[in-house]
C-alpha cells in the first residue's frame, strides 16, 4: 500500500500521479453583501450631506428670511425731508388780547405783561365777554380769525400748552385772542415755550421706511 492511499481505503485507490485533490474554502456570499449595504448607506449619507451643504449656500437662508418677516429685499429706512409749510411769524408781529374769564382778579394784566416781555405785541386786557365769561373751564381758550389757525394760533400757543383753539371766519383783523380759564395757573416756563417755539420753526423730518428687492 502507498503511504499515499488514504486510510480505510483498503488500497483499493490510489492516488497516482503529481495531482492531489485540493480542498476549497466555501465562498463567503454573506460577507460580500455585508460590504455592499455598508457601501450603498456611506454613499447615501454623503449625497445627503452634500445636498444639506448646497441648500446653506442657496435656499437656506431664503428660508430663514421668509420665516423671519415673509420678504427677502433689504429694508432701509432714512428721514424723508418735511413738507413745505408756511413760514410762522414772529412773536412781535403777533397782537394779543388777554381776557380773563374767571373770578380771580388780576389774571389777564398779569399774564399780559409776562407776554409783553417775551416779545408779544398786547392789545385789550380786561374781562372776557359774556360769551365766555366764566364758561372756559381749562387753562385757556385761543381764539382768532381763520387765517391764524396755522400761524398766529400754533406761536401762541407755545406759551399755554393744553389751551383749547378756535377760529372764527367771520372775525376781522388779525388780532388773536387769549381767554383765561379756570384751569389757568401762569404760562409756561420760559425756556420750555422757548423750545417749544423753536420746534416749531425747525420741525425734524419724519422719517421714512424703503423696500427694495
Amino acid at each position: 500500500m502507498s503511504m499515499l492511499t488514504p486510510p480505510g481505503m483498503g488500497g483499493k485507490y490510489r492516488i497516482k500521479g503529481n495531482k492531489y485533490p485540493r480542498m476549497r474554502r466555501p465562498r463567503r456570499h454573506g460577507r460580500l453583501a455585508l460590504l455592499t449595504v455598508a457601501s450603498v448607506v456611506v454613499l447615501g449619507m454623503g449625497g445627503w450631506g452634500t445636498l444639506q451643504l448646497i441648500d446653506v449656500f442657496t435656499g437656506g437662508g431664503r428660508e430663514a428670511s421668509a420665516a423671519g418677516d415673509g420678504t427677502d429685499c433689504d429694508v432701509t429706512t432714512k428721514a424723508s425731508p418735511s413738507p413745505s409749510a408756511k413760514p410762522l411769524p414772529q412773536p412781535r408781529t403777533i397782537t394779543v388780547n388777554v381776557l380773563n374769564a374767571t373770578t380771580r382778579a388780576g389774571l389777564a394784566k398779569k399774564t399780559a405783561d409776562e407776554l409783553k416781555k417775551r416779545g408779544f405785541k398786547i392789545g385789550d386786557v380786561g374781562n372776557a365777554t359774556k360769551q365766555y365769561d366764566k364758561k372756559v373751564k381749562g387753562t385757556g381758550l385761543l381764539l382768532g380769525p381763520a387765517a391764524a389757525l396755522d400761524t398766529a394760533l400754533p406761536v401762541l400757543g407755545t406759551q399755554l400748552p393744553g389751551a383749547e383753539r378756535r377760529t372764527d371766519a367771520a372775525r376781522e383783523g388779525a388780532a388773536v385772542d387769549l381767554v383765561i380759564g379756570d384751569g389757568f395757573k401762569e404760562l409756561a416756563k420760559k425756556p420750555d415755550a422757548d423750545r417749544a417755539l423753536a420746534g416749531l420753526a425747525t420741525p425734524e423730518p419724519a422719517p421714512t421706511t424703503k423696500k427694495g428687492c
